[in-house]
């Protein structure tokens, strides 16, 4: 007979796989948490500020609870503490590094006049994207060609109902609406290939209606556009 009592092998398994799944939600092409450019870094950090204060007060709301059953822990947690720090400190601070990191960060997500900006005409329709290059007789569906390291006007739009044009690791997302044209603008500081969806329930098609977006270097990015026009 064994003398093996430890854990069962499915019991590492399981626990590595539970370890492993909150670090996987943090990767991948649709991950806000793996930012590419400087929305994205911009929207990520202030996540990361909304996750430390959420911390800090589900800390100090778990201590308070400790005090109704951890007799030793009571007497700490008098009246005139709980409303000095639980009423007052703590969320005055947390309401300060939000309030300061929206309006800092939030100016990176302004579009503003560049000599260098490029526009990207973005038009949605169930349940595909198209994308038009001005200047240029090219049109790609469900493929976004744009250069690295250059800020990119999107003027997004709508054929039929209202879609969402999100690229996740580039930065927020945008209504696409009938009649309408709204600009959004983002920037990929690397090459490489990067996933975009529609983030607005549009009708039965929507679950698959993606795009990819590759981003090449600058002396490669005009010659995707003509590689795009021989086609």
């Amino acid at each position: 007979m064994s003398n093996n009592v430890g854990p069962h092998p499915w019991f590492h398994r399981a626990a590595a796989g539970a370890a492993a799944l909150p670090a996987a939600g943090c990767s991948g092409d649709y991950s806000t948490l793996a930012p590419a450019g400087p929305a994205a870094e911009a929207i990520a950090l202030i996540w990361w500020i909304m996750l430390a204060g959420a911390t800090i007060i589900f800390l100090a709301t778990s201590l308070a609870l400790a005090g109704a059953f951890i007799p030793s822990i009571r007497p700490l947690l008098t009246p005139k503490r709980l409303i000095l720090w639980g009423g007052l400190v703590v969320p005055s601070l947390g309401l300060t590094a939000l309030v300061a990191g929206a309006f800092t960060l939030g100016e990176r997500l302004l579009p503003r006049q560049g000599a260098e900006t490029l526009r990207i005409e973005v038009v949605a329709r169930q349940f595909a994207w198209e994308f038009r290059y001005p200047g240029t007789p090219v049109a790609t569906r469900d493929v976004l060609h744009i250069p690295v390291g250059r800020d990119i006007d999107f003027a997004v739009t709508s054929e039929d109902v209202i879609h969402s044009f999100w690229i996740p690791r580039l930065g927020g997302k945008i209504d696409a609406i009938p009649g309408h044209k709204n600009i959004v603008r983002l920037r990929a500081d690397a090459p490489g290939n990067y996933g975009g969806i529609c983030a607005e329930y549009c009708g039965k098609g929507h679950a698959p209606m993606r795009f990819t977006v590759i981003a090449h270097a600058p002396e490669d990015y005009e010659a995707a556009l003509t590689s795009e026009a021989a086609r």
